[in-house]
């Protein structure tokens, strides 16, 4: 996306002036946003990152008069010449929805569970162009094509929950365009979706910011997906704009420091070297083709459970020292490898040894002994705490469970030194994890998984839930406790950049099956499977000259339902390289090179 010349000497569709907004509060006030200013043009895109807490939602709210009851807005918002500021409720809510419009971040908690799209859609145009009926319906059909929903007419039948994430993600679109809106404001429109959904959305909305003239304000923390999407650019950090400019610019010439750090703390897929694998020795943990199959009742009184093939035929194995990324789509099954691997659950069939025991073949008491060697790091952090319990509680914990004989003074001693580990002062012990950062809930976390000083540290999106200059702290400071204590880390994540950082083997997974296993370095210099490639292809380059001039293979669609994949190979109705063969058989694991693939024409693609 790059703005035409006529857009950048158009008046400005929007000019906010000193915008300030401050929260009372009984600790006093809060500023969330601070004398911000800025304009945007017709079929412009502006870019808006900060990490968690820098005032970008904040400011959008108050362009649309979505403001708390004590919250107040002080300065100027012209919006087409009229100024918002201090306007009357009703002429706000007539702007809102059909000359300004917003996507949220989760299209689940947007829409209504309790009204098909249709409905919802009509709503919005009963409201502002008073259409009703046919009239209606043929609207949201024709916006629901717009933005390449299949079977459009079929859909308005539908509930929400009947919907992926990237279908709702597109509905909570169309409906935002049915009025025609001159400004879109889309608030982490990607971040709930898979990096391949994310990549359809984001060329959904260059198309349609072509096909309507929108102009569109891009809320987001990724500056991967800002750099290939925005004509200009706003950095925020606590409610303040530290630096605005060309796109180009604040990448490659930033101004402040705060600017180099957020681009520096970036994950990139053409970084740094890829760490060696460590030395050959006896394996923490062997797995061996392991599955997870589920029965799940269907609707009907003689209905049959349908069987939902969560894992199927996973087999792996981790030295001392070393890494195995887990990567692949919502519903692959990296967090039920998991729950399989730590022996949260029992396995269909297959085998996990782990330190050269067999777990399935000892008996519960002995199951539950093995868990201090084998250790997991949650997704969120916050969620993972209990917040009725001191930090120096949580971490002490499981010595209550394993190490019950330990004295007061013993258990202190131990965390203070999990505690000093992770890199938090011992004295804060007996704060509460709500007095602490995400990054130091995080923090928390991977101290109460060392205090029993485990062989083997599962991290199930440890870093997703992180703004990028934390999550670049966190990986640093796992990447230092593995070389110090040997760990083997099994890193669970979507973002295969982070992974690239950490893992000296990669393994991609679609609907439980492995697609392709490799070294880290042999993976990410030439990936062989289908899949593999188009995940890369997804993943959006920091750099504006290089993301907005590069070709993006769009993979096709979206993952299909775990309880009726397809037959042959799972990836095949959505591989542009599928033929007969791929639909009929199914490929299993084949070596090449170091790499082991399975797809029936890795040798020819």
């Amino acid at each position: 996306m790059s703005a035409t010349p006529l857009a950048m000497l158009a008046p400005a569709l929007l000019d906010v002036r000193g915008l300030s907004v401050t929260f009372a509060t009984r600790d006093g006030p809060v500023h969330a946003v601070k004398d911000l200013s800025f304009h945007i043009a017709p079929g412009e895109v502006l870019g808006i990152v900060g990490e968690s807490g820098s005032g970008k939602t904040q400011a959008a709210m108050a362009v649309l008069g979505l403001m708390a009851d004590n919250g107040r807005v002080t300065g100027s918002i012209r919006f087409e010449g009229d100024e918002l500021v201090g306007m009357r409720d009703s002429f706000i809510g007539a702007i809102r929805g059909a000359r300004i419009a917003m996507v949220f971040q989760d299209p689940m908690t947007s829409l209504n569970p309790y009204l098909t799209i249709g409905a919802q859609m009509g709503l919005v145009l009963k409201r502002h162009r008073g259409l009703r009926g046919y009239a209606a319906k043929a609207e949201c059909v024709q916006l629901l094509d717009a933005v390449h929903i299949t079977d459009p007419a079929s859909r308005l039948r539908m509930y929400p929950h009947e919907l992926s994430g990237g279908m709702r993600q597109r509905v909570m679109i169309a409906t935002a365009l049915l009025c025609r809106p001159a400004l879109l404001i889309a608030d982490e429109p990607t971040t709930a979706l898979d990096v391949t959904v994310q990549a359809q959305i984001l060329a959904l909305m260059a198309e349609l910011r072509v096909s309507f003239g929108t102009a569109i304000i891009l809320i987001t923390h990724d500056l991967g997906v800002a750099a290939g999407t925005c004509d200009r650019l706003i950095v925020m950090k606590d409610g303040v704009c530290l630096e605005q400019g060309p796109i180009d610019d604040c990448f490659h010439q930033p101004k402040t420091a705060y600017a180099r750090e957020l681009l520096a703390a970036v994950p990139r897929l053409d970084a740094e070297p890829i760490r060696a694998r460590p030395a050959i020795a006896e394996p923490v943990i062997r797995v061996d083709d392991l599955a997870m199959h589920y029965p799940v009742a269907q609707p009907g009184f003689f209905a049959k459970p349908k069987i939902l093939r969560a894992l199927d035929g996973v087999s792996l194995e981790l030295r001392p020292g070393e890494t195995l990324g887990v990567v692949g789509e919502s519903g692959s099954g990296k967090s039920t490898l998991a729950r399989a691997v730590l022996r949260l659950v029992r396995p269909t069939h297959g085998t996990v040894c782990l330190l050269g025991r067999e777990l399935s073949e000892l008996p519960e008491n002995e199951v539950r002994e093995s868990r201090r060697d084998m250790q997991l790091v949650f997704q969120d952090p916050l969620a993972a705490l209990d917040p009725r319990m001191t930090v120096g509680e949580i971490i002490a914990e499981p010595l209550q469970v394993f190490e019950s004989s330990f004295s007061d003074k013993e258990v202190t001693a131990r965390v203070a030194e999990a505690m000093a580990q992770v890199g938090l002062d011992p004295e804060w012990r007996n704060r509460y994890p709500h007095q602490f950062s995400g990054g130091q809930c995080q923090r928390v976390g991977i101290a109460r998984a060392l205090i029993l000083k485990p062989k083997l540290l599962v991290c199930d999106e440890a870093v997703s839930a992180l703004d990028v200059t934390v999550q670049a702290q966190i990986v640093s400071l796992l990447l230092e406790l593995q070389a110090r204590l040997g760990l083997a880390l099994i890193f669970i994540s979507h973002d295969l950049a982070v992974v690239r950082r950490l893992s000296h083997r990669v393994m991609v997974m679609y609907l439980g099956k492995v697609m392709e296993m490799a070294d880290a370095e042999e993976l990410y210099r030439a990936p062989k499977h289908p899949y593999t490639r188009a995940l890369m292809a997804a993943v959006p380059i920091p750099d504006p000259r290089l993301e907005k001039t590069r070709v993006k293979a769009l993979v096709k669609g979206e993952v299909p339902s775990p309880l009726a994949p397809p037959g042959g190979c799972a990836f095949r109705t959505r591989c542009e390289y599928a033929v007969g063969q791929c639909g009929s058989e199914e490929p299993g694991l084949v070596e090449v090179g170091t790499a082991r693939v399975a797809c029936w024409r890795v040798g020819e693609i």
